[in-house]
Parts: C-alpha cells; structure tokens; sequence
C-alpha cells in the first residue's frame, strides 16, 4: 500500500509502508548507601532474572494481544474529544497550594507561584485547540506548565527529592497526543496521551492532519525492544533515542533491519516525515511471543533503570517499569499503580494475615502474570526462591523507624526481593513491610 506523506518542503515525498497483517512527628531523613547498609535480599537473592525466566514454559503470543494495544496505543487519535471535564484536568490546582508546597530551593513556595501558574494554563481556551499531534522526543509531562518543582516538606522522610509532585509522567518520542490548548505565553501545551494528559513544551511536538494519523495506524508496526539507542534518520541526522514500548510504522523490511518512518520538525511547527533505518536486534516486528527467552530480554533492558519518580531523569518508577515491560508483548498496563492493580482477574487480601497472604499468593500467584499491590506500590510476581515469594520492583527506598523518627535506606532502583526486604536491617520498620500493607493481587492476562 502507498500511502502520501507530506512535509513541510515544497517537493512531496512518497514512502511505501508495509500493509498491516491481519491480526506530624519527629522524622528524619536516612540516606544511606546500599552497600554500606548490606541489604540482605539484594546479597542473597540473585539479581538474575534469568534464574526466574527459565522456569516458564509457554511461547506464544498472547490471543489479539497486539489488536487491542494498538486501540489503545493510538487512541487519542482517535476521538473526537477527551472524556475529561475540565474540572477533571484542574485538579493539580485543587490538590497543591503554599499550605504544603516547597520549590527548588526546598522554601516554601509563595500563593504568587500558584497564581501565576493558574493564569498561565489559560483554561477558558480549554479544547481551544483539539488537534492530533505527536511527540519529538522524550517529554515530561508536567501537572503545571512549568519545569519548576513542587515538594512536599522536605525534612519528613519519603518526601522532598526526588518526590517532585508537579511530574506527572514521562512520554517517548513519535507518540499519539492530543492538543487541548496552548498556555497563556505559548511556551506549553495541554496534551491527552494514550494514558495519561498534562503539560508539555509546545517546541516538542508537532501537529499532524487525520489523513497521516490514519495511514501510521494502518501500516505494520515494529516495537522497540532494546533501551536508549541512538536512531538517525538515512541522512545519519540524530532523531531521538530508543525506549521500550515505541512502535514505528514499517517502509520497507531488509534483511537484518526495518525502514521505518519517523517525524522530527520541520518549520512552522510542521511535520517532517523522515525514513530511519532499525537493526532488527533493537526490535521486533509485531508483538513478540510471551516466553522465557523474550521475556528476559525485555526485563533485562528495563531492570537497569534507577528510581525516577514520574519517569524523570529518564528513569522510570515503579508502574511505569510495569507498562514497559509488557508493552513489548502487547499488554496495555495504565498508568498507575492503583489502576494497574484492577486489570484482570483481582484477587483481595485485606484482612488477612502476613502468614495467610504468603499461603494464598502462593497458591494463586502466577508468575510473570501476576501484580502485588500495597497502596502507592506495584510489584511483579516472578516466582519462589528458597520457598520465598520474590517480586520484581522499582522502589525508592525501605522505611525505618528509631525512636519515633521515620527514615528511609534508599535503594533507589529495580531489584527482586522478598515481601520483607529490609527485615533484617537496624531500626526496620516492621509495620510498613510490603508484605504487610500487601491488600491485593491481580492476574492480569486473565
């Protein structure tokens, strides 16, 4: 199928894409190192997961998985108008004010700094816009349209770095937007993703007719599957770097690589469609098959990923390290954890014992395929190690508590571990233990 694609340029470019296949107390801040403090779980439980990969059986792909991911993948590009109110996107305006809000010099920040920002995000122009667009490169997506910070009182544990609440989540370059509005100055965006909406800066997208949107949804896709590769167009010009849960549309397939196309910016704000050349080694055309080998290809690129609350610093947290993992495979996941623990089969356990909860989960539990949910945390199932349940994480940090001052010994990244990491460490806090605040599991194939 030829399909037109128009830049920016006076002369037109045709590119041929592959048709798509059928188918209040004292605190204190504790920041110790990990290896100063010997963690036990990351010393004796081996960080490999391979060792917990080679125990699945099953490779195959998982019945219209890839159909309905890209429904929701490109949905934004496909309604009419989002379903939230504009009551729905104040809410940040609603949630933070000077009563609790400290900025980057960790002062508290001033009634002047919400106003102006309110002012800024010019919501009478709400829906002004509503055009399709598409992202440039990797985004914040801000809960204000401002790179500045907002904390939380800085000297509580658990609070101030890196718990920026103004970040709302990460976006990768060459996603489905959905403009709302431009801020007051112009300088941001008011964009609905496929999971997620906020601000973003207006240089880093650009806007496309509904005829291109439609043909990129109906070419083959490829999915990215190898972290932070640099991708250049045929002119060896940089573009943006490969993150895990991309998709491009396929030109023409070689031997060992994709042709995809790509968009990077022209002028004016406009697209210019660019041809970039993928190794098949960083990729995969279609979902890839739910197995062992697959599956621990994937875990191994997102396993290096540091804490980044919100997805900053180009990190991830702990539910965005869920979506990414499974996209690949093409498991939608929300956004976060909370959401995340209601898709599929859901299984309660609150009110239970710490002893009942390890019999039930695992009695339940299916590896790789089930979520363990504590109120603000999400974890993966991945199996038993010397009888004990071990989840794969992205945390921050193990809470402790010495005479009545809470703390943190940051760990500040993924890891696997039993539900009662940190238990043999001075001053634990037994009472916030994961296995102890456990309150549901989720089979999320089912």
């Amino acid at each position: 199928m030829v399909f037109l694609f128009v830049s920016c340029s006076v002369k037109e470019q045709k590119v041929e894409l592959l048709p798509k296949k059928q188918l209040n107390v004292k605190t204190v801040q504790v920041c110790s190192d990990i290896k100063d403090n010997k963690i036990y779980d990351l010393q004796s439980i081996p960080q490999d997961i391979d060792l917990f990969t080679k125990k699945l059986n099953t490779a195959l792909p998982l019945h219209g998985a890839q159909k309905k991911y890209e429904e929701d993948y490109f949905r934004v590009w496909n309604f009419k108008t989002p379903s939230k109110s504009i009551e729905d996107v104040q809410w940040p305006f609603e949630s933070y004010s000077s009563r609790d809000g400290y900025g980057e010099n960790l002062q508290p920040l001033k009634d002047s700094f919400f106003e102006e920002m309110y002012d800024n995000a010019n919501f009478e122009n709400y829906l002004n816009v509503s055009k399709r667009a598409i992202t440039l490169k990797h985004l914040n997506i801000r809960a204000f349209p401002t790179l500045r910070p907002l904390f939380k009182n800085p000297s509580l544990a658990g609070e101030g770095f890196p718990f920026d609440y103004l970040q709302d989540s990460t976006i990768s370059a060459n996603k489905p937007v959905f403009v709302s509005h431009f801020s007051q100055d112009k300088e941001w965006v008011f964009i609905f993703s496929s999971f997620t909406f906020g601000w973003v800066k207006s240089a880093d997208i650009v806007f496309m007719d509904k005829k291109y949107t439609d043909r990129w949804q109906k070419a083959q896709q490829i999915f990215i599957t190898k972290e932070n590769i640099p991708i250049y167009n045929t002119e060896n010009s940089f573009l943006f770097r490969s993150k895990i849960g991309m998709m491009l549309p396929i030109i023409k397939e070689l031997e060992d690589s994709y042709i995809v196309l790509a968009i990077s910016k022209y002028k004016n704000s406009k697209p210019f469609y660019e041809k970039a050349k993928i190794s098949k080694e960083i990729s995969h055309k279609g979902v890839m098959k739910f197995s062992d080998k697959n599956l621990a290809r994937i875990i191994s690129e997102v396993f290096v990923s540091n804490y980044g609350w919100g997805g900053m610093y180009g990190q991830r947290d702990c539910s965005s390290t869920m979506r990414d993992i499974f996209a690949p495979f093409g498991i939608w996941l929300p956004r976060n954890s909370y959401q995340q623990a209601k898709v599929g089969k859901v299984i309660s356990l609150k009110g239970l014992s710490d002893e009942e909860k390890i019999s039930l989960i695992k009695d339940e539990a299916i590896a790789f395929e089930t979520l363990l949910y504590r109120k603000g945390h999400i974890m993966l199932y991945v199996g038993t190690y010397n009888n004990e349940i071990i989840v794969l994480h992205n945390m921050w940090g193990i809470k402790t508590k010495k005479d009545g001052a809470y703390g943190r010994i940051i760990v500040g990244k993924t890891v696997l571990s039993t539900l009662e990491i940190g238990k043999y460490q001075e001053d634990f806090d037994k009472n916030s233990s994961l296995l102890r605040n456990i309150i549901s599991l989720n089979i999320f194939t089912h």
